[in-house]
């Protein structure tokens, strides 16, 4: 069988398809990645699957879009794949049209957040939810990667039969690293003593880092900042926010980084102030790496921390609440540690990636 896996960015493929990829080539299976050009393209290609580069644009634009839905039709008209299984809201849009105007006979779609839900002008939300819904129909395999928005997809009639598969990581890649944790922090120059609060994400306004930085001011722990602003993403600019901060050297920009589980495991404490997520990834490489995860009420990270017992959830764009979760993890190394033990657990037996790409192939492969 032909398969095509799309997605809109390089960074998505890199992080999100790849392991997905991997299993349907294990399985027999001709596999093609499909994403806009980007160095992170080059992972993929470095492990021999054939990757084409297409104008796909995380953009508002209808001349974009167009020209996307044109480059994706050509595509499918010229593979002929037996399934075309998209991802993201735009792409995974124009995906699912392209696919049924060239005649792809299976279609599948995953949902990684619903534009709906995230904090936006009605208008916006409006125009997300008719996009799910219309392309809702052509779609045959729906899933999503959190359980309360399979929940929506079923209660807003987007999906007849939605499926919420998860997330994975790889236990054995994102675990607890003595080893990697003293190289990182002597690398940083952080003595052993010191408590470290770590972010991983795009910095991008809906990460909630104005409010992270803010309550870091009240926080006795250092803030390391792991990741960067992709080019394609959109709203304002966030270097404003980290050069006011105020905390001087107790505020670490570390940059895209490849040894994120040695960072990890470096760290004492995660943070992921979200307003809106998908079921985020970062948060399961956290667990697994045993780390308490201070995370925001939302959809998917109140799906994966046990509030009280894995770490503490806070509302949303609220500093003062996360500054006092912060604060009580940092001033409690017993607690970090207990609720970090129960969050691996909670992780292996929830996210471990080799089942979450199994149920997913059995499912997406599964006969009509």
């Amino acid at each position: 069988m032909k398969v095509i896996e799309i997605t809109n960015v390089d960074f998505s493929l890199r992080h999100f398809l790849l392991p997905l990829m991997r299993g349907l080539r294990a399985r027999g299976h001709e596999v093609v990645g499909v994403a806009a050009e980007g160095p992170l393209l080059d992972v993929a290609r470095a492990e021999g699957f054939r990757i084409v580069a297409l104008p796909l644009a995380r953009s508002l634009s209808p001349v974009a879009h167009f020209r996307a839905f044109l480059a994706l039709f050509r595509l499918f008209r010229a593979e002929r794949p037996d399934l075309v299984h998209a991802h993201m809201p735009i792409s995974g849009f124009l995906a699912r049209l392209a696919a049924r105007a060239a005649g792809v006979k299976r279609v599948a779609y995953t949902g990684h957040g619903f534009l709906f839900n995230q904090p936006a002008p009605w208008p916006r939300r409006a125009a997300s939810l008719a996009m799910e819904f219309l392309a809702g129909r052509l779609t045959d395999v729906f899933f999503t990667v959190s359980t309360e928005e399979a929940a929506d997809a079923r209660r807003l009639y987007l999906h007849p039969d939605p499926h919420a598969v998860g997330n994975g990581r790889d236990p054995a890649r994102f675990r607890p690293d003595p080893a990697g944790r003293a190289r990182i922090r002597t690398e940083l120059g952080v003595p052993e003593d010191r408590v470290a609060v770590i972010a991983v994400s795009r910095l991008v306004r809906h990460k909630g880092y104005p409010e992270l930085l803010a309550a870091m001011r009240d926080v006795e722990a250092e803030l390391w900042v792991v990741g960067e602003r992709l080019a394609s993403d959109h709203g304002a600019d966030l270097e404003p926010c980290f050069a006011a901060s105020g905390l001087g050297p107790r505020l670490r920009r570390l940059g895209y980084r490849e040894d994120v589980p040695a960072l990890l495991a470096a760290a004492d404490i995660f943070v992921l102030p979200s307003h809106f997520e998908g079921l985020p990834m970062s948060v399961i490489e956290a667990m697994l790496c045993a780390l308490p995860v201070v995370a925001t009420d939302i959809r998917g990270p109140r799906e994966q921390v046990v509030d009280g017992a894995t770490g503490l959830l806070v509302p949303p764009a609220q500093a003062a609440p996360l500054a006092a979760a912060l604060q009580r993890l940092t001033q409690d190394a017993a607690l970090r540690t207990r609720m970090g033990a129960a969050g691996r657990a909670r992780a292996l037996d929830l996210y471990d990636e080799a089942a979450v790409v199994a149920r997913t192939l059995d499912l997406l492969l599964a006969a009509p």
